[in-house]
C-alpha cells in the first residue's frame, strides 16, 4: 500500500514541473506576494501553590505566494516559559494546487489526524485556554511531522466530502533508556526518522446535510516505531479516530451551538519490555492500548444587546486511559468550563475553570486532583 501511495504521489507531483511553463506561474519580481499572519495570547493561572501570570506567546505565520498555485507557509512559536524564551517551529511546508479541488504540500505539516490540532490549535480558534487530554507536545496523538500530503474535496452521492492522505517520518517508541517508567509509550513528535519505515495515514470527512452544518470524520495511521536494528524495530502502531463537528443556529434556543468531539485509539504491538532500574531487571508485559476522547459544546446567544451577543459559554469533558499494568498506567478525566467575551471576531477574553483527576501514573501512583483558574487574552492577526 505504501509503495502504491509513493507512486501515486509521484504522479500527482508531475504537474509541479509541467506547470512551470503555465502563465499562472510567474516568478518575476513584483508578481509574488508576502504576508504575515498569526496569533498571540497572554495568560493568568491560579491554583494550588500557583498564582501568577503564566505563559505569553507570539506565534507568527509567514506566507509567501509565488504564484496562483504555489505558496510557502511556516509558523513559529515564541513563548515565555519558566522565565525563558523558547522557540519552536510548528510547521513549514510548500503548498501547490494541483487542480481546483486537490492540493499537495510537503515539509513539516500539521498531521490531519482528526480535526483538533489541524484546525483548532491556535488560541484564538480554540474556545478554551487549554487543550484536551492526549494532545499537545507531551500527548499520545500526532500533531506535526515531516512528510508529504495530498488533500482535496469531492462529492459522494450528492454529499460533499473532503480527504487527506499523507506519508510522514512517523512516531517512535520510548525504549526506556532515558525514562524507564515510560517504556513502551508512543512518542508522536520524533525529531528524526529513526527507521526506513514511513507513517501512512489519512482522514475522510463527510457532510451529510445540504447546509453543511454537520461534518463526520474518520482518521487512521499505521507506522513502525522502533529504531533500525534495535530490539523494537518491528513494533508497529495503528491509530484511528472518529470526529464530529456540528455548527448551527437554533432559533428555539436563541443562539448558535458549536458541538465538537473526537474519539482516539492507539494500538501498539504487544511484547515484553525489560527495564534495568536500581540495579535490578524488571519485566513488563501488558496490552499496549490507549484511548482518549473529548466532547465540547459551546453556545453563543443571538438575542439581547451587543454585550450579550458577544458572550459565549463553553464546556468540555476529556478522558485519557493508558494500558493496565504498564509503568505509566493511568486513568485521567478533565472538566473545563469557560466564559468567553468576543471583542471582535478574532479577539477574545476567556475565563475558565478546569478540574483534573488522575488515578495512577508514574509521577504519583495514587489519586491526584487539580483545580485551576485561567484568564486568557488572545488575538488573531
Amino acid at each position: 500500500m505504501r509503495q502504491f501511495l509513493l507512486g501515486f504521489l509521484a504522479v500527482l507531483s508531475a504537474p509541479l514541473l509541467a506547470q512551470t511553463t503555465d502563465s499562472s506561474f510567474s516568478p518575476k519580481p513584483g508578481n509574488s506576494r508576502y504576508m504575515i499572519r498569526g496569533y498571540a495570547d497572554a495568560n493568568f493561572i491560579a491554583g494550588e501553590g500557583e498564582i501568577s501570570f503564566g505563559n505569553a506567546r507570539l506565534v507568527p505565520l509567514f506566507i509567501y505566494k509565488q504564484s496562483d498555485r504555489l505558496l510557502f507557509e511556516g509558523e513559529l512559536e515564541l513563548e515565555i516559559e519558566d522565565g525563558e524564551v523558547k522557540m519552536a517551529l510548528e510547521y513549514a511546508n510548500f503548498y501547490y494546487q494541483l487542480t481546483p479541488r486537490m492540493t499537495v504540500r510537503m515539509g513539516k505539516i500539521l498531521v490531519p489526524f482528526g480535526t483538533f490540532f489541524d484546525r483548532l490549535h491556535p488560541s484564538w480558534i480554540n474556545k478554551l485556554p487549554t487543550v484536551p487530554l492526549g494532545y499537545g507536545h507531551d500527548g499520545l496523538l500526532p500533531t506535526s511531522d515531516l512528510g508529504i500530503e495530498v488533500r482535496g474535496g469531492a462529492y459522494l452521492a450528492g454529499m460533499r466530502t473532503n480527504y487527506s492522505v499523507y506519508l510522514t517520518n512517523g512516531p517512535r517508541i520510548n525504549d526506556g533508556e532515558e525514562e524507564a517508567d515510560e517504556i513502551g509509550m508512543i512518542v508522536p513528535e520524533a525529531d528524526i526518522d529513526n527507521n526506513k519505515n514511513k507513517a501512512f495515514g489519512g482522514r475522510f470527512g463527510l457532510f451529510p446535510f445540504a447546509d453543511q452544518s454537520l461534518e463526520l470524520g474518520f482518521s487512521a495511521q499505521s507506522a513502525k516505531l522502533g529504531d533500525k536494528g534495535s530490539d523494537f524495530e518491528d513494533i508497529g502502531a495503528f491509530l484511528y479516530s472518529f470526529d464530529w463537528t456540528l455548527v448551527k443556529t437554533l432559533p428555539a434556543l436563541g443562539g448558535r451551538i458549536d458541538l465538537r468531539g473526537q474519539l482516539n485509539f492507539v494500538n501498539i504491538d504487544n511484547r515484553p519490555y525489560e527495564v534495568l532500574e536500581d540495579g535490578s531487571l524488571e519485566t513488563f508485559d501488558f496490552d499496549n492500548k490507549s484511548k482518549t476522547a473529548f466532547y465540547q459544546l459551546a453556545y453563543r446567544p443571538t438575542f439581547g444587546n451587543q454585550f450579550v451577543q458577544n458572550l459565549e459559554l463553553v464546556g468540555r469533558y476529556s478522558t485519557l486511559t493508558t494500558p493496565e499494568e504498564a509503568p505509566w498506567e493511568s486513568q485521567s478525566t478533565q472538566w473545563t468550563l469557560g466564559l468567553n467575551y468576543w471583542v471582535d471576531w478574532r479577539t477574545a477574553i476567556k475565563i475558565a475553570l478546569q478540574s483534573d483527576e488522575v488515578e495512577g501514573g508514574h509521577d504519583s501512583p495514587g489519586l491526584t486532583k487539580t483545580d485551576l483558574f485561567f484568564i486568557q487574552w488572545t488575538i488573531g492577526f
